[in-house]
């Protein structure tokens, strides 16, 4: 299938068979029934029940709050943007991606009760950057590939090896843009991230793979923006990229791994894992071997989902008009999940990073745009790989939802 009119790169980048592997070896098989539907008896339904309890416990009474005030804050702050497009856009990127803010701060059950505060703060900051220079990056520019890399680059400032002060020297972001006057938000944004996550215990262990993720996300979109404005070439180099980051004997297709570099998971699971008073060598590489590409992968695969229409309407990159048909794309979800949700719960808190994958795949799987004719099959078939996993979430955001759910990403 050819992206945004483009023909497809070649033949081998198209959607392909992928031999069958194990689940042991990280790999996923792509025929019908290949992985089976994770289910749960007795003992472990009863677990999964405390666990989920524990977590709401720990998210509504310990996270919410500072949630909320650090979503007023940036608000405060967004309204005093002098240049009025910006603050135009900064305030209906919050209010419109306030889900994205609520599912990052979600990592933070992770962490002792003492840090949580600093999880949400780094978290909170590091998401609302994501999501208005991404906002941004889709604004007319005179180079609006290199507008996107230079805008996205605040987001490798956020997490800095030299973290804990603000930083003086910060690149100038707006260089490409139109609009540049924005009282310094994304500037206190990078540095509100930064002085949180320095603050947490472990950071010095974490800013490494923490960078690495990041420098992923940065990748991503200049790529992307480069193959919307550019040619044959640009999506070469694109799949190229893609290709090379790719585990080997995973059977992920380029765009699937893609996505799993996109994703700004990793970066929430690594900042709560600096939580810890001691976070190890170990656990660390578990969690970024979880989150990218699985985890991840998913993540972007149903954001792009649901916003496929909307990405069609206004010309934008979607990276699930990279399969064949919507039988293809459920076959792929389901597989891609049911190694997500393997690789979640063999991790440290297994069970709570299990829950938030869940939480996850519900926030997207409860939208109206994954029941449409495209999106049902491959909701049917995540909702019967996670099972019993998905159902207090899904029931959780159908509530919400009748009471005017915003569309969002988390």
């Amino acid at each position: 299938m050819s992206v945004l009119g483009k023909p497809a790169i070649d033949p081998s980048a198209g959607p392909a068979s992928v031999e069958p592997a194990t689940a042991a070896n990280g790999s996923l098989a792509t025929g019908s029934g290949a992985i089976p539907t994770i289910g749960l008896h007795g003992r472990e339904r009863a677990a999964l029940a405390l666990t989920f309890t524990a977590a709401a416990a720990r998210y509504w009474l310990s996270v919410y709050p500072h949630v909320l005030r650090e979503a007023r804050h940036w608000r405060g702050r967004a309204e005093a943007i002098p240049d009025a497009a910006l603050r135009r856009l900064a305030l209906s990127t919050q209010r419109q991606e306030r889900g994205n803010l609520e599912g990052a701060a979600a990592f933070a059950v992770l962490a002792p009760r003492p840090q949580r505060a600093r999880v949400v703060r780094a978290v909170v900051a590091f998401q609302a950057i994501y999501d208005y220079v991404d906002t941004l990056a889709e604004q007319p520019s005179a180079d609006p590939a290199e507008n996107g890399r230079q805008l996205h680059r605040a987001l490798l400032s956020a997490l800095d090896p030299d973290t804990g002060q603000p930083d003086p020297g910060q690149p100038d972001y707006y260089v490409h843009s139109l609009h540049k006057e924005d009282g310094g938000y994304l500037g206190e944004l990078v540095d509100a991230c930064r002085r949180a996550f320095g603050a947490l215990p472990s950071h010095a262990s974490i800013t490494v793979p923490a960078q690495g993720a990041v420098q992923r996300i940065v990748a991503f979109q200049g790529l992307a923006h480069d193959g919307e404005d550019g040619h044959g070439d640009a999506w070469r180099e694109f799949s190229d990229w893609a290709d090379a980051q790719t585990p080997q004997g995973s059977g992920l297709l380029w765009w699937e791994t893609a996505a799993g570099a996109a994703s700004s998971l990793l970066v929430f699971a690594l900042i709560a894992a600096a939580a810890q008073p001691s976070a190890s060598e170990e656990d660390t590489s578990a969690i970024t071997r979880a989150y990218f590409p699985w985890i991840g992968a998913l993540h972007l695969l149903l954001d792009s989902l649901i916003d496929q229409k909307d990405d069609l309407r206004s010309g934008r990159y979607s990276l699930v008009d990279h399969y064949a048909s919507s039988r293809e794309l459920a076959v792929r979800l389901k597989a891609i999940s049911a190694e997500a949700m393997r690789a979640s719960e063999a991790l440290p808190n297994g069970r709570q990073h299990g829950l938030i994958l869940a939480a996850m795949a519900s926030f997207y799987l409860s939208q109206p745009q994954a029941s449409a004719p495209d999106g049902a099959p491959a909701r049917a078939e995540i909702l019967a790989t996670l099972g019993e996993r998905a159902a207090p979430a899904m029931c959780l955001f159908r509530l919400r939802g009748r009471r005017g759910r915003r569309r969002g990403s988390l």
